[in-house]
């Protein structure tokens, strides 16, 4: 009986300018690509933000935004858009892109929309809370990714403006974005 069992090792595959995990009975290239966030800043009739005090780890009790990993065969509005009403039952419409920000440390690429909320909000599952907030009442020493913090100020920076341009950020080593 043989065993068929993959046996990584780490080497360049030809064409290729890093190492990967290649199988080394088949040859197989197991690429380990960035994984992808897809989110929204929500905002109702009045102007208010909605938030999510966060019920999981990492940052259990801080506040984000409704985001979270895409899905298999979902595009990046379906996912912001079902991030949202599992975070927070909410239904939201989406308006434009707002953001798209590289995070090399953790290997994300985060794309932020702006959204209008349609529906009233409650805890999902992987919320302590939510909340409807103007900007002056926003947590903002308490909340849970850099990103967040980016996408709030990006928002408030387009707001006005009937589709802004997308901001692209990049993390670097020491947390700030460029």
């Amino acid at each position: 009986m043989t065993d068929n069992a993959p046996r990584f090792e780490l080497k360049t595959p030809d064409g290729e300018d890093r190492a990967r995990r290649v199988c080394s009975a088949c040859g197989f290239i197991d690429y380990v690509n960035p994984k992808i966030v897809a989110g929204a800043v929500v905002t109702d009739d009045q102007g208010r933000i909605l938030i999510c005090r966060r019920a999981i780890d990492p940052s259990r009790g801080l506040w984000t935004l409704p985001a979270g990993y895409m899905e298999l065969s979902e595009s990046v509005e379906a996912a912001a858009v079902r991030e949202a009403r599992e975070e927070a039952m909410a239904d939201i419409e989406l308006d434009a892109l707002l953001a798209v920000y590289s995070v090399p440390r953790i290997s994300q690429v985060q794309i932020f929309f702006r959204a209008r909320l349609v529906s009233a909000i409650a805890p999902g599952p992987e919320s302590l809370e939510v909340s409807l907030r103007h900007w002056n009442d926003l947590p903002m020493d308490s909340l849970a990714f850099p990103s967040v913090r980016w996408a709030l100020d990006d928002w408030r920076a387009a707001r006005g403006h009937s589709a802004p341009v997308p901001v692209m950020r990049t993390q670097t080593a020491g947390g700030s974005a460029a």
